[in-house]
């Protein structure tokens, strides 16, 4: 089973918390946890962060109802509650198609 499988599965039935960070920016950013799910639920997986300091990473694009591009910073679901590291609206300027980051050749 693919990681954002497992993510998908964890997030639906209610096994994630959010860090103090991803909680902040949820609030500054206006993103509700019904969004989070709805983007997740259609996401894939953009970036993987292996080695992340804090514990394994990954970076989730996904789509909400209403059309609303995101990107989740999640831990991997080997944990029993998945992390939500940070969540963000990503900067067209930053990326082609909120998937590939720009080298600063393209921005």
């Amino acid at each position: 089973m693919a990681i954002i499988d497992d993510i998908r599965e964890k997030i639906a039935s209610g096994q994630f918390e959010f860090s103090q960070h991803a909680l902040d920016q949820s609030i500054v950013r206006h993103i509700s946890v019904q969004e989070l799910r709805e983007a997740i639920a259609v996401g894939e997986v953009i970036e993987e962060y292996p080695t992340d300091k804090y514990g394994p990473s990954c970076l989730v694009f996904g789509v909400t109802l209403a059309l609303r591009p995101l990107h989740i910073q999640c831990s991997y679901p080997s944990r029993p509650l998945v992390k939500i590291i940070t969540l963000y609206e990503p900067d067209p300027q930053h990326w082609v198609d909120f998937k590939v980051r720009r080298t600063s050749d393209e921005q």
